[in-house]
């Protein structure tokens, strides 16, 4: 504990050591501090005071993106301060955080990203060429953080919902919404922040590329408390032969109209879209083909698909193509060309759909894995085709 304490107070001390000419500070550095640093060749210097430290290593859960096949060791200078570079790195958001003796710090020259249920340290690598998720000179919406009560978990639940920039000057204005999920250990934060979906948003909408619309990004997580359960499920999931999870009850008996009653929407299936990625794409592929009565635009991004078949898959919803068809304008796949398992699986999944009869569109991110580049990509392509 006594080591940790030191480094918190003298971590500081790594602003002074100016980087190399070709090595800038990463966007995503708190106030001001130098590392981590990118060098033009996009490789990533980490640095960090801990002069009472036997041992320090830099660990990331994106090893396949250039940082190395695990924590790697950094080297300890006279002064007491650590230094490693690692990569090139690909670029876009990773996570990262430091073992000191044996004990996972975030690092305080980084801001700070909620994931692996915990805050960790972001690096940001800048794409050469792709400012879409930057913030640019045009009209930004906002992010408002929105408590509410959930019948569901007899609970207060905190959403996220982006509004256009118009939305408060236009009164009159009613607005689409898509229901936007998040990863596996990730929260509500996690798709405006790591994500910068709403940066995403204001660039299309400004660029007249996608719909003004309205963006709710929830935490994927709910217990049912045993006496809030139902005496048997509603009766649409009874029909299908299925018990809605917690969270599928939150999204559509709590959420849904929560939103439709303290926002401007469009409150219908036709102006509905529901998306996520990784455990947030499961959820989707869920929630959104169990109550067609609600969304008519899906979006899976990384989603773990291990097993399609496309006759009795989500209980036979795909079983009459033209059905599915008439009812959902858009079903999106995605996943990036660096995430073997997630790709495969979404591309035996638009095989299999297109084979069927079944409309959909497939995109692949190219040379990125299970990470937020992959999803800001697939975020680009997606919300432009909504609500057209």
């Amino acid at each position: 504990m006594k080591r940790v304490l030191i480094l918190a107070a003298v971590a500081s001390a790594c602003c002074w050591a100016q980087p190399a000419q070709d090595c800038q500070p990463a966007p995503s550095n708190a106030g001001g501090a130098l590392y981590p640093c990118i060098h033009s060749d996009l490789r990533v210097t980490f640095r960090i005071a801990a002069p009472d430290a036997h041992k320090v290593l830099v660990a990331t859960n994106t090893a396949d993106s250039g940082f190395g096949k695990g924590p790697v060791d950094l080297v300890r200078g006279e002064d007491g301060v650590w230094n490693v570079t690692v990569g090139p790195v690909v670029p876009g958001f990773h996570y990262y955080w430091f073992v000191v003796d044996g004990i996972e710090v975030s690092d305080p020259s980084s801001e700070s990203y909620f994931a692996h249920n915990k805050e960790l340290s972001g690096v940001e690598v800048p794409e050469k060429g792709a400012d879409f998720y930057d913030v640019q000179n045009v009209p930004h919406g906002d992010v408002r953080i929105h408590w509410y009560r959930s019948k569901t978990t007899g609970s207060w639940r905190r959403a996220y919902v982006y509004t256009p920039p118009d939305y408060d000057g236009h009164a009159g204005a009613r607005y689409p919404v898509l229901y936007l999920q998040h990863g596996s250990s990730e929260n509500g934060s996690s798709w405006s922040r790591q994500g910068r979906a709403g940066l995403i948003l204001d660039n299309l909408i400004a660029a007249g590329k996608a719909q003004a619309m309205i963006v709710v990004m929830e935490t994927g997580y709910a217990t049912q408390p045993a006496a809030l359960l139902a005496p048997a499920p509603a009766p649409a999931a009874a029909a299908a032969g299925r018990n809605p999870s917690a969270f599928e009850r939150i999204v559509v008996d709590d959420l849904i109209p929560m939103i439709d009653s303290a926002y401007r929407t469009l409150a219908d299936r036709e102006h509905r879209a529901m998306a996520g990625l990784s455990m947030g794409g499961a959820q989707t592929l869920q929630i959104a083909l169990s109550h067609l009565d609600k969304f008519s635009w899906i979006g899976c991004f990384s989603a773990p698909i291990r097993s399609f078949d496309a006759q009795t898959a989500y209980n036979g919803v795909f079983a009459d193509p033209a059905a599915f068809n008439q009812k959902v304008h858009l079903f999106w796949i995605g996943a990036g060309t660096a995430e073997t398992a997630m790709h495969d699986g979404a591309k035996a999944m638009h095989e299999a759909l297109d084979q069927a009869g079944i409309k959909n569109v497939f995109y692949e991110s190219q040379g990125t894995a299970h990470e937020f580049q992959t999803w800001r990509r697939d975020l680009a392509d997606f919300a432009p085709r909504l609500f057209r």
